[in-house]
């Protein structure tokens, strides 16, 4: 059977993309630069083909394909984000062998149209730019723990060096701690969802601005289990029949940097958040490992979070 939809695969890395479109059973491929030239070439050639009512898709790989996702999105063109597990799912089901980046594309595009997946939309502007000085902060806390590290050993000459450079890293992540609260603080919305943060034990200011600028805005979630599938701490449990019965674990399937984030939360929680630390008793008593109770106090803070920003009332030990 012809069918006349049209979708457009999207394999995307750093500095390039390859491109896939399916127009009926014909594909056209093509490889562009990650930056705002080769999207505006990629309008121009999806143009050139008379690509209407295009369908693209591309799969969720961090910060490298953001960027060009609210590029086609601003041009008023369809674009699905998907988790690779479900397109490597796909691929199997293929049973697909080969890996290069227009097989990649190319399979994208297939599984678009097959499985029509759920239409993404960017974050609000005021979210976006919050995330933009958090991710800021993030990479000069990281220049700032390199150079750092680079001191010890170093010649009288290059200490010297690194000293000016920490001096001006440490003006630059203040300067930059300073934007990111006066930003809040400018949004209402944002500045009340802070204070409702505050409310919960174990969260601190860092990882307050991390959730502010990364999801905020809750009601993209339908539950609490769904943020904790994005953020990739819900549980993976692996039994089947009497032969496999394997130990739950972290399915590490969403956003690895914002597992990160909630690494050491989950520790603080741990001693100063009750709800949490009941549930450490518990799981102790059940004799579950010292991990796994830091996971399960991961998941934990995410389902606090997720109900004091969706109820709008601060945290309360005591609230069923």
């Amino acid at each position: 059977m012809i069918t006349t939809k049209t979708t457009l695969g999207i394999d995307i890395y750093k500095q390039k993309f390859d491109v896939a479109l399916l127009i009926g059973n014909k594909l056209k491929h093509k490889k562009f630069f990650n930056n705002t030239k080769g999207y505006q070439t990629l309008l121009a050639w999806l143009s050139k083909h008379d690509a209407q009512e295009l369908h693209a898709c591309m799969e969720a790989t961090g910060v490298y394909g953001e960027a060009l996702a609210e590029y086609l999105y601003d041009n008023e063109i369809n674009i699905s984000i998907v988790n690779p597990a479900r397109v490597k799912g796909f691929a199997q089901s293929e049973q697909l062998r080969t890996k290069t980046d227009k097989v990649d594309a190319s399979l994208i595009a297939r599984f678009c149209l097959a499985l029509e997946p759920s239409l993404w939309q960017p974050l609000p502007v005021e979210i976006r730019q919050c995330r933009d000085l958090v991710r800021r902060l993030e990479a000069l806390g990281n220049m700032h723990r390199q150079e750092s590290n680079r001191l010890e050993g170093a010649s009288d000459l290059i200490a010297e060096q690194l000293h000016h450079h920490l001096a001006y890293l440490d003006k630059e992540i203040k300067k930059v701690k300073k934007m990111i609260k006066q930003h809040i603080d400018d949004h209402p919305d944002m500045k009340k969802r802070k204070v409702l943060l505050e409310s919960i034990p174990g969260i601190g200011e860092a990882t307050i601005n991390v959730i502010l600028s990364e999801f905020g805005n809750i009601t993209q979630f339908k539950n609490a289990k769904a943020l904790a599938a994005f953020i990739g701490v819900a549980p993976k449990t692996r039994e089947s029949g009497t032969s496999l019965r394997s130990r739950a674990r972290m399915s590490k399937m969403g956003r690895s940097n914002l597992r990160k984030a909630f690494f050491m939360p989950a520790l603080v929680a741990l001693k100063h958040n009750p709800l949490i630390i009941e549930l450490k008793l518990r799981l102790t008593k059940a004799g579950k490992s010292k991990m796994a109770i830091v996971g399960a106090a991961m998941r934990k803070l995410v389902h606090i979070i997720y109900g004091v920003l969706k109820s709008g009332m601060p945290f309360d030990k005591n609230f069923a």
